[in-house]
């Protein structure tokens, strides 16, 4: 946990929602000099801010709408920095809890010193990112529509062609498996063939868009990604996206904790209650990484003799989060150093 701590004249917090928004500033003092809740307009934001300019920190915390505000404070050469929304535990706490004082208890996190920060992702790339993560959600209501189809089969005791319903080949062969009598169900499962056909046209597009985005942003990190065995475009695209830039992070071990491949444990008065904290992180960079792990083994005698190796000291289910952790930490450093993949030093 990383926490904001250089000092200003004025501390400003704001509570922040889509329809509105709550300020407090207060003095480094910790007197209130306005408090008053505001509609979400960068011209009445300008007014409120414009006699501190220059000496005056604005901080939100991590929830939905925060893109414009930072955009603002950056258009405007004013400091702003964003709260990791799980560790900001003071704002939910206390008897009473409302707008008004949530924007305080921000202004006072950040006086004091305690401010929780979180990334805040460059404006080039959030779009395409949110894209990215927009395709992901698209691919699971996919899933679902082919579950359904497939289900449906099972319930009426009809033994469906076993094909991919990717293919329109496949979809076609589904589309008169009931008889006259099902017509209701018939018109069901079309509906799913259509949806699935409709989201593959479209996810076609969005992926060459979003690799085209990515070879303008990152054009050398996207060729050293695919240079993993088992990295096709999708993953390569999801860390690229996910970790923006790699100097963020200090050291492999912060860059680790992010991708939630380590565990952290949980002791007090020297013992120990197992561990904490492990939802908290990047779950797309979790999900990338335990892909690679799977998809790496295919075809890779080598990578499948050192999994058998960490499976005699382990459950073949630790043995792949060692062997994602190791990726995680492998291609850590082929995008700090610009390097190409070297699997002798992953299997060492």
């Amino acid at each position: 946990m990383r926490f904001y701590n250089e000092t200003h004249p004025y501390y400003c917090g704001i509570d922040l929602h889509a329809r509105t928004l709550y300020i407090c500033i207060l003095n480094s003092n910790g007197i209130v000099v306005l408090h008053k809740e505001i509609k979400p307009s960068t011209e009445k934001l300008l007014e409120i801010l414009a006699p501190y300019m220059g000496e005056i920190i604005v901080g939100v915390e991590c929830m939905e709408c925060w893109y414009w505000v930072s955009d603002y404070c950056q258009n405007n050469n004013i400091k702003f920095i964003l709260g990791h929304a799980l560790y900001m535990k003071a704002i939910h706490g206390g008897k009473a809890k409302n707008d008004r004082i949530d924007s305080y208890k921000i202004a006072v996190l950040m006086r004091s010193g305690t401010f929780p920060l979180a990334y805040v992702y460059p404006e080039e790339m959030r779009a395409t990112r949110d894209l990215l993560r927009r395709r992901t959600k698209m691919v699971s209501y996919r899933s679902q529509l082919k579950a359904h189809v497939k289900n449906t089969t099972s319930q009426y005791n009809i033994h469906a062609p076993s094909a991919n319903l990717r293919h329109p080949k496949s979809r076609d062969s589904m589309r008169n498996i009931f008889k006259q009598a099902c017509k209701p169900v018939q018109c069901s499962i079309n509906l799913d063939l259509d949806i699935v056909g409709h989201i593959n046209k479209e996810l076609s597009k969005v992926e060459r868009f979003i690799e085209k985005k990515a070879k303008q942003h990152s054009p050398q990190d996207y060729s050293l990604l695919r240079s993993i065995p088992g990295v096709g475009q999708i993953l390569a695209l999801t860390i690229i996206y996910e970790v923006g830039n790699i100097d963020r992070f200090e050291s492999v071990q912060k860059f680790a904790s992010y991708s939630c491949l380590i565990k952290c444990k949980a002791e007090s008065a020297g013992k120990g209650y197992g561990t904490r904290g492990n939802k908290i992180g990047n779950g797309h960079l979790k999900w990338a990484f335990s892909e690679i792990a799977i998809l790496y083994l295919r075809d890779n005698p080598k990578a499948k003799q050192y999994l058998k190796k960490l499976q005699k000291r382990m459950s073949k289910a630790k043995a792949l989060s060692v062997l994602s952790h190791k990726l995680g930490r492998c291609i850590y450093y082929m995008l700090k150093n610009k390097s190409l993949f070297d699997e002798k030093r992953l299997l060492n």
